[in-house]
Order: C-alpha cells, then sequence, then structure tokens
C-alpha cells in the first residue's frame, strides 16, 4: 500500500528571535528540516510534501530538490497546512504520514513503525504519545474510562486536571487518505482563528473510527526545537547518538563529550580521534588513522594510518601515511601523496605533493605540482599570484628546495635540482643543478644520480 509523507514547515519560529527560518537554523551543519526530510524519505520510500510558508522561497532555495513542496498562504493552522497538499496526493496514496520539521531527532525506525501500526489498524487515525514530566507545551491526550484515546487538548485551552495528563501528543500521526481529506473539511475554527490537526481526533472518534496512540521508545526522539536553548539541546543529543554509533563501529573517541561529527562523515575502524576534534561535511576518514587533538577537517579524503595533528583542512585529499601538523593548513585542492609529510604552520592550497615529499615549517604552496621525494625547506614560499592571475610551479623529483627559497611563477624545477637557502628563483632551472643568490643564479651541476 502506497504511503505518501507531510511534513509542515510554514511557521517562521518567533521565539528563536532570528531573521533565519526556524527550519533553516543548523544542527550539525545541516538545516533542522533536512533530518525530518530524510527520516520521512527513508520511512516512506518516496519524497515527502514539505508544507512551507515564512520565507518560502528562502527554504525551497536551501532545501533544493529534497522535498516536493507545497505553500500555505496564508497560514491558518496545522489543519489548513496539511490541506494545501490535498491536491499532490488525493488519490495518490492510502495512507499519509505528517510529521513536523521542528523534530530533527525522530528516526526513520519510529517513523516505519507508526505507519507499518496503522497499516494493519483497522482505525482512521495511528500517532505517537510520548510520557514526560516537562510538557514543552505539547498537547494532551485524553482518554476514555476504557483507556480508548477520546480527543487531544492543546495546552493553551486545557483545564488544570487536563494539564496534569503526561501523555502528550508530538504531532507525529499516520491518517487513512481517503478520510483525511474530507475530515479536514469539518475541522472547526479555533478562537486562534487557526484549524488545528489536532481535532481529527475527535472528528475519528465521531465517526465511529479507533485512534490507535504508540507511546515512543525513547522520548528524546521528540524534542521539539522552539527556541536556542532547544536547538543546543537537540544538537548535544543527535552528537551523542552519532559518537556512540562510530564508537560501536569500531572507532576510539578519547573524550566523545569533545568530538564533533557531522552525519555524512564516515571513519574506518582503529582510528582514533582526539578531543576538540571538528569532522564535517562529506569528510572520508579512512582505517587507523590518529586525528587531533584541536582538528577541523571539512569535506576531506583522509587515506589509512594518516595523522593530522591540530590543523585545519579544507577539501583536501590524503593518500596513505601521511603527516601533517601541527598548525597546519590544507586549502581546497590540496592533494598530498602517500607518506608526505606536512610541518608546523605549513599551507598548500590547489597543490599536488607527491609521494614521499617533506615540506618543513613556516612553508606556502599553491598552484604547484610537485614530485616524489622532494624537500621543502622551512620558509619556502610559492609566489603564485602576480596581482591579478595565478601562476603554476613545477617541482620534479628528488629536489632539494633550501630554506627561505622563494619560488617566483610561472616556473619549473628539473628532478634533481637544488636551491640554496635564501634563494629567489625567478627563471627555470634545469635537472642536477643548484641555484642561488638574489636572483639565483646556477653555479655548479650536480652529480648525476646513477
Amino acid at each position: 500500500m502506497n504511503v505518501a509523507a507531510v511534513i509542515l514547515a510554514a511557521g517562521k519560529g518567533t521565539r528563536m528571535r532570528s531573521s533565519m527560518p526556524k527550519v533553516l537554523h543548523p544542527i550539525l551543519g545541516k538545516p533542522m528540516a533536512s533530518y525530518a526530510i530524510q527520516a520521512a524519505r527513508q520511512a516512506v520510500g518516496t519524497t515527502p510534501v514539505l508544507v512551507i510558508g515564512y520565507e518560502a522561497d528562502r527554504v525551497r532555495q536551501t532545501l533544493g530538490e529534497d522535498a516536493d513542496y507545497v505553500v500555505q498562504d496564508p497560514q491558518l493552522g496545522t489543519g489548513h497546512a496539511v490541506q494545501q497538499a490535498q491536491d499532490l496526493l488525493q488519490g495518490k496514496a492510502d495512507f499519509v504520514l505528517v510529521t513536523t520539521a521542528d523534530m530533527p531527532l525522530l528516526t526513520p525506525e519510529t517513523l516505519r513503525s507508526l505507519v507499518a501500526a496503522q497499516q494493519e489498524h483497522d482505525g482512521l487515525i495511528s500517532m505517537l504519545t510520548v510520557y514526560a514530566e516537562d510538557p514543552r507545551g505539547f498537547g494532551r491526550i485524553v482518554r476514555s474510562p476504557t483507556g480508548q484515546v477520546q480527543a487531544i487538548v492543546e495546552e493553551a485551552q486545557a483545564t488544570p486536571e487536563q494539564l496534569k495528563i503526561r501523555e502528550l501528543n508530538p504531532s507525529m500521526y499516520c491518517f487513512k487518505s481517503a478520510w483525511l481529506w474530507d475530515a479536514l473539511k469539518r475541522v472547526p475554527l479555533s478562537p486562534k482563528g487557526e484549524y488545528y490537526l489536532t481535532d481529527l481526533v475527535g472528528i475519528a472518534v465521531a465517526d465511529g473510527g479507533s485512534v490507535l496512540a504508540i507511546p515512543v521508545k525513547d522520548p528524546t526522539e521528540t524534542i521539539g526545537i522552539n527556541t536556542r536553548l532547544h536547538l543546543a539541546e537537540a544538537e548535544a543529543l543527535l552528537r551523542r547518538r552519532i559518537n556512540r554509533d562510530w564508537m560501536l563501529a569500531g572507532v576510539t573517541m578519547i573524550d566523545p563529550n569533545c568530538t564533533y561529527i557531522e552525519p555524512d562523515v564516515v571513519i574506518g575502524i582503529d582510528t582514533v580521534i582526539w578531543p576538540n576534534t571538528y569532522l564535517q561535511g562529506s569528510t572520508k576518514i579512512g582505517e587507523g588513522c590518529e586525528i587531533g587533538p584541536n582538528a577541523i577537517i571539512r569535506d576531506c579524503q583522509v587515506g589509512d594510518r594518516c595523522k593530522i595533528l591540530t590543523s585545519d583542512m579544507d577539501r583536501a585529499v590524503l593518500e596513505d601515511d601521511v603527516d601533517v601538523g601541527p598548525f597546519a593548513r590544507l586549502r581546497k585542492g590540496a592533494h598530498l601523496g602517500s607518506g608526505v609529510h606536512v610541518g608546523n604552520f605549513g599551507e598548500v592550497k590547489d597543490s599536488t605533493l607527491g609521494p614521499g615529499t617533506k615540506m618543513g615549517h613556516f612553508s606556502y604552496i599553491g598552484n604547484a605540482t610537485i614530485g616524489s621525494q622532494v624537500n621543502i625547506g622551512a620558509g619556502t614560499i610559492t609566489c603564485n599570484y602576480d596581482g591579478e592571475k595565478k601562476h603554476a610551479t613545477e617541482i620534479g623529483s628528488e629536489v632539494f628546495i633550501g630554506s627561505d627559497t622563494m619560488l617566483v611563477a610561472p616556473l619549473k624545477l628539473g628532478k634533481g635540482s637544488r636551491t640554496g637557502a635564501g634563494s629567489v628563483v625567478t627563471k627555470d632551472v634545469p635537472e642536477d643543478t643548484l641555484v642561488v643568490g638574489m636572483p639565483a643564479r646556477a653555479i655548479k651541476k650536480l652529480r648525476k644520480r646513477d
């Protein structure tokens, strides 16, 4: 049987005190709504419908093709919001799953269990409930003396007795769609001038249908975000969940409370993560690595047995057995071959360092292609920018670059060549040649290697 998902994301989120729509606030590097979209898609197997309203264009542009969109304008409550998806979904699904975009901790497994319960249930609605001492503004589940769900009462309309109820409504439902679309037309206007989706429970009971309530096993999944305090709480819980999964998968974390790993990161077994390490974006870490402490790695590919100490890396590629830091910076386009070493305060951008190359401290390499087994002395700089254009430097294998060498691009250094300390190299250097001075000049032809 077909199941469609509708995610409510139209509100501004005034309690966030922000010009940004609430559903776009990031949690571990991704918009809050992305987690709800991913969970719904995995639960039903199709692209969910996202009901948007406040700054609709901005929300659509940020989330892209992750969802199908309908706009709620004006915003007249949750029941009215679901109605906006009727034209897209009516007649195309047997059941409709409804969730909200501000609950990023809800898992696909929990949503799948809700859908499965409704598919096996003869009634009109299945819904999740949660038992908690802190109601967090949720509506209360009102049951009959025999335990049947009779209604959901919003906190603002609840009586003092109803406010004592600790079975709460986190607003996750699965409806029989054939009944849903007609029932939405019968939702009454609330005193606030809105149409509440929660009133469908009372309508279902009046229609003679039963409502199945399923308590959530992990109450933290239902933490909704309305303030920055909630945002921080949800991020901490999600980070703890991610770290736990990686430790169970064979990754060592010296202090999980000080380790920050975003959801799309991949880590190989036997890797050790030291405190204050941030693994972000689509980063992939190989096996047997040692990362941190104090490392920031964004959208990077790291091979096996690499060591990265107190360094910043962005869109870089490291092959196996690479040693970086401390205090190194690898920028976009940096590619370090196997066995490369980049020392403290070294910086690489848009450059390839061949296998076994050693780059000393306080050096900058930009727009360069460097061969294997090259020694780059401390303070070496590729002068690659002339004020208008970037220029390339090519360094052959087994070259020795003396300390404080300035390599003024465009420039080529042949295999086995050398520069003296403090040289300013402005012209190409042939193979097996030593150059020194400012500007550098050839003073010696080196002995040919076997």
